[in-house]
């Protein structure tokens, strides 16, 4: 009989479509040390920490080589034991450690290992030189001294996410992760999803802290100081203390923050209803005109500068409606300092989000009216966790309390929205329901779950809606090629950049793996179970809300209060830069290389120069500025292009001499000056 086994440490293991030795000899209960592997990317193979002999081949990193029928391995001889020893130490001797004052410490990957492994003393000496650290990002902090170059937020944010801000940069002992040419997280096309220091097995990529500013505003007697608290907030901070009942979890985290000092407790789960009437209104009339389909939800503030800056032209298809937490920033600052007596301005609005853009999107200076943001501070569900225990609250042994009315009260379908498929789900409940399908089951299974896209259907108005839900944005950029070429076609698309939705966001606690975010995609739909309400329409405050104020969904004050607009961030287009264009006159093609090398020799600064002094002789319409990649004229850069002849050396402080001799002639048709 053929053999289909490996033997593990004397242990016979049963093969059974495993990709690699290391999830065999996981499956033999061996929990093999490692940094580079992450199950959800591929193979890199660098950090050598998976070691193993295999008889007959030797030493073998185990991520990389695929399993055998027949193979003996061993895992913990004492060859192995001493080569991972010595790796981790000289990743820890190329570590600036100051693990007391990490962000990271208690749930850093290198000092557990460190730990595990019985090393007390580093031998090797640290050669670097301290860099910068990156603040210049609204949710994350860059940290290059504690990188051990594993390569995963590289991975993950070109497989994963589709985008690719961080590389390596360098060679040899100089190599580093880095945006490109040195730029900070700012300053490159980076969403803010986060989804890179969920990976980050150190402190090199962390999240933002605003504790400060919180513990600010409620040690500030003028302050009146209010929070809301995100669908998959309530699974997360449970799982921090060993509670895995969502909802016990969620009362415990309510009275947590009354103690803490906050002054009202509010749920964002009822913004998460008044979105599924705006947007599910919005969308019916949509297919009503049949105009700007398929709607794209827009709840996740990472797909949205992730559309806006990769697909503007889809922007008019994006859903107008706000975000739950905008929303419900929007009306607290219109309607609650009224209700709690307090002046506008002194009104202090906290979200707790599992989402590190959403730092981002309440920056947005959309969402600031007068000078008074609608959000002032977003902490993520890891700073709530930190800020209970910094408090000194026993989470496990205080009793649960409810949320303030009338911000405070939600349905299932709001619940939901911290899920892949959750947005979609709502608006389906509630356009189904309002087609007079109310027996049907509440639930759609068909948008669940964790692929990366899911396709279902629904019968509105006559019609067969198409419904798709994406997670992760590669798998939208795929998507939405598909779409352009008219491959699929859809009514309405739900896009989360977290793989699994909200439950995966950047800023929930560690570990924040697979097994981790199906535990609270379960717990989400468990919460949604027992909610005696599952339609967004049968939420009685956001009915009253509607009376009250806003009068009908998608009225005029509706929309000033509850929806925006974006705006094109595209940086890239194709292969050239549009930077300015021309007037009605015939244009002169200027193009500049911003390849590596020119860009090294200042080509960023020559364009700028020459647009200025361009605009300064007004003649800046009659040229049509581009920025470029490469004219295969390295050793000559900076390179400029005009009308199609390449010229190289145009350093910055050349740029007057070269308008004179070579743009000013081509602009008035006579001979290019030597």
């Amino acid at each position: 009989m053929e053999k289909n086994h490996v033997i593990v440490d004397g242990t016979r293991i049963e093969l059974n479509g495993e990709r690699n030795l290391l999830e065999v000899i996981r499956k033999a209960g061996i929990d093999l040390p490692t940094f580079c592997y992450h199950s959800e990317l591929s193979v890199y193979g660098a950090c050598r920490m998976c070691i193993c002999e295999i008889e007959g081949r030797g030493l073998q990193a185990t991520c990389s080589t695929p399993p055998e029928p027949g193979m003996v391995i061993k895992t913990n001889t004492q060859k192995t034991m001493r080569i991972r020893k010595m790796a981790l130490e000289l990743l820890l001797a190329n570590h600036h450690g100051n693990c007391q004052t990490c962000e990271k410490n208690t749930n850093c990957r290198l000092q557990t290992l460190a730990e595990r492994m019985g090393v007390k003393d580093v031998r090797f000496p640290n050669g670097k030189s301290a860099e910068p650290v990156d603040t210049s990002n609204r949710s994350l902090v860059r940290d290059p001294n504690k990188c051990i170059l594993c390569g995963d937020c590289v991975r993950m944010c070109k497989e994963v996410q589709g985008i690719g801000v961080l590389d390596f940069v360098g060679r040899g002992s100089t190599v580093r992760v880095s945006p490109a040419f040195g730029k900070g997280l700012n300053e490159v096309e980076c969403v803010y999803c986060g989804q890179c220091s969920t990976c980050c097995p150190t402190g090199a990529l962390t999240v933002r802290s605003d504790l400060d500013k919180v513990w600010a505003a409620i040690y500030d007697p003028d302050k009146v100081v209010v929070v809301q608290v995100a669908p998959a907030v309530r699974t997360a901070v449970g799982e921090s203390f060993g509670i895995n009942d969502g909802e016990l979890a969620m009362g415990k985290t309510v009275a947590a923050l009354r103690r803490i000092g906050f002054n009202r407790v509010y749920d964002t789960s009822f913004a998460a209803d008044l979105t599924t009437i705006e947007e599910g209104t919005e969308f019916l009339k949509r297919v009503e005109k049949g105009e700007k389909l398929p709607q794209f939800t827009s709840c996740c503030p990472a797909w949205v500068k992730f559309a806006e800056q990769f697909y503007p032209e889809y922007i008019s298809n994006l859903s107008s409606c706000k975000s739950p937490q905008q929303m419900f920033g929007s009306l607290a600052k219109e309607y609650l300092p009224e209700e709690l007596e307090v002046k506008k301005e002194n009104l202090f609005v906290v979200s707790v989000m599992p989402c590190t853009a959403k730092k981002f999107e309440a920056s947005r200076p959309e969402f600031t009216k007068d000078g008074i943001a609608d959000v002032d501070v977003v902490i993520t569900t890891q700073e709530l966790v930190k800020m209970i225990h910094q408090a000194g609250i026993l989470f496990a042994q205080i009793p649960p309390e409810s949320m303030d009315m009338p911000f405070g009260f939600k349905t299932g379908a709001g619940v939901i929205f911290g899920a892949t498929g959750g947005v979609a789900e709502a608006v389906l409940r509630l356009a189904t329901a309002q087609e007079g399908q109310p027996n049907r089951s509440y639930e759609f299974h068909a948008v669940r779950g964790f692929d990366g896209v899911k396709e279902a259907e629904a019968m509105i108005n006559g019609e067969v809606v198409r419904v798709a839900v994406v997670n992760g944005l590669a798998n939208t950029r795929e998507l939405l090629e598909k779409v352009k070429s008219g491959e699929a076609k859809y009514d309405i698309i739900e896009v989360m950049s977290c793989r699994g939705g909200c439950i995966g966001g950047g800023g929930q606690p560690f570990p924040n793996d697979m097994e981790a975010r199906m535990r609270r995609k379960n717990a989400i739909y468990d919460c949604d179970r027992v909610q005696a309400l599952h339609n967004a329409k049968d939420n009685p405050f956001v009915e009253e809300a509607y009376r009250k104020w806003l009068k009908t969904p998608n009225s005029a004050i509706a929309h000033k209060l509850l929806h925006t607009g974006y705006k094109h961030r595209r940086r890239l287009t194709g292969e050239v830069i549009d930077v300015q264009e021309g007037g009605a006159h015939e244009k002169v093609e200027v193009s500049v290389c911003i390849g590596t090398c020119c860009y090294m020799n200042g080509s960023y600064d020559t364009m700028r120069k020459l647009m200025d002094i361009a605009d300064e002789r007004g003649y800046g319409d009659r040229i049509d500025f581009k920025a470029s990649f490469c004219f295969e004229n390295c050793d000559k850069g900076p390179n400029v292009e005009v009308d199609g002849m390449v010229h190289g050396h145009v350093t910055p402080d050349k740029v007057e001499e070269f308008i004179e001799n070579v743009i000013e002639p081509a602009i008035n048709g006579t001979e290019v000056k030597a």
